[in-house]
């Protein structure tokens, strides 16, 4: 007999749209929560416009809507609050992230749905959270980057500040939500059985995974600039070209890693370099130093460069683009990456796996993305009890 998955038994209605939010319930259900997704029934998430597409369908809202049904129901008609209503009624969940007041605008504030299910936890991420002077600004991850601070630090000193190339803030508030939404679970079972509001703003967690800016400014009047690729408390950190065009990192996060380095490269005379003597001097003559690993660099090549480094138990990694990602025999062995069938596609697709090896009750991908109102039939008619025909007369497909 196989082993239930850990989430397994939970229930999730997600009516939320684009990353942060839907990316939260896409981590319960890679665990086996069963997540029902809410769409609008004529443009669905705009997740499904996002990026790239192939026939028509966004590559990336298939992954980060595996392992959800999907309905349809417009939230702001009679029949769509019906709909939410009776998801909730055996939901263990509710995941939301439209600005503060619109649901109860339209009726189904934790209020009126807490009286429904009074087990019901409701998870909500907005750009500024649900007080505060700026509680009502539209927001979204690439604000949260620039309000949290991460774009003041990233780039040059001379360059503009830079956004990170991905959904930073978004994934960051993915992954926060989860937890705080297992949290809460935890605390529903352990005291009493009754379900409580989590929210938060999408820039909050990343705030908080900044690093040590806070109480450095704190305690010390500092503010962190921009550097590049250095970091402002440990030395070596950077980019390194090698001999054939390629790049790795480096960092000497202690001391006998910093040795290992020196002597993987051939000079293990910078050790005893008063310029670089311990880590604290190594910060304050960073460039320097980065020129004299940069020269010791470049004469291997990137393949013969991590041999050197192997041997030498000094820490390295490739700057991996996606590519070498796919032929990478570690990622392999990990299983980072796999195929996941899907019919809409016409084969197999190969996304990022599941995060977290258990050794009972391991996580899984069990389906891709869904057409839009894929299961409308099966969760609508068979489970809520709504009538096809009351289903035709408000424009949701069967």
């Amino acid at each position: 007999m196989s082993v239930p998955m850990a989430l397994s038994g939970i229930r999730v209605a997600d009516i939320s749209n684009f990353l942060a939010a839907p990316m939260a319930s896409m981590f319960l259900g890679d665990y086996g929560a069963e997540v029902v997704k809410v769409e609008h029934p004529s443009r669905g998430d705009e997740m499904r416009f996002w990026g790239e597409s192939k026939k028509g369908v966004g590559l990336y809202y298939k992954v980060i809507n595996r392992n959800k049904k999907s309905v349809t129901a417009d939230l702001r008609t009679p029949i769509g609050v019906e709909i939410v209503k009776r998801l909730v009624r055996t939901a263990d969940v509710v995941i939301e992230n439209y600005r503060p007041g619109t649901l109860e605008k339209w009726g189904l504030g934790y209020d009126v749905l807490s009286e429904i299910n009074s087990r019901l936890v409701m998870l909500r991420i907005t750009g500024f959270g649900q007080t505060g002077p700026y509680s009502h600004k539209p927001g979204f991850g690439t604000l949260a980057e620039a309000f949290a601070g991460a774009a003041h630090i990233t780039g040059f000193p001379d360059r503009p500040p830079l956004l990170p190339a991905f959904g930073l803030g978004d994934s960051t508030a993915g992954l926060a939500g989860a937890f705080l939404t297992m949290v809460a679970l935890f605390e529903r079972e352990r005291h009493g059985g009754r379900g409580q509001v989590v929210e938060f703003a999408i820039y909050e967690p990343l705030l908080t995974l900044l690093g040590p800016q806070v109480v450095n400014y704190d305690q010390l009047g500092l503010v962190q600039e921009r550097s590049g690729s250095r970091l402002p408390f440990t030395a070596p950190r950077n980019t390194y070209r090698t001999r054939d065009g390629k790049w790795v990192a480096i960092a000497g996060s202690a001391q006998s890693i910093f040795e290992r380095i020196c002597r993987a490269l051939e000079r293990p005379e910078l050790i005893a370099d008063p310029r670089f003597r311990d880590n604290r001097i190594r910060m304050e003559n960073a460039a320097e130093l980065d020129g004299e690993l940069q020269s010791a660099i470049e004469r291997f090549d990137l393949d013969a460069l991590i041999r050197r480094f192997e041997q030498h138990e000094a820490a390295v990694a490739p700057v991996n683009n996606v590519a070498q990602i796919f032929a990478d025999p570690h990622y392999a062995a990990r299983q980072n990456i796999t195929a996941v069938p899907d019919e809409e596609l016409g084969g197999p697709l190969r996304m990022q796996n599941v995060v977290g090896n258990f050794s009972r009750t391991p996580g899984a991908i069990r389906r891709a993305g869904p057409r839009l109102g894929e299961h409308n039939r099966e969760v609508l008619v068979e489970e809520l009890g709504f009538s096809e025909a009351e289903l035709k007369d408000a424009g949701l497909p069967l």
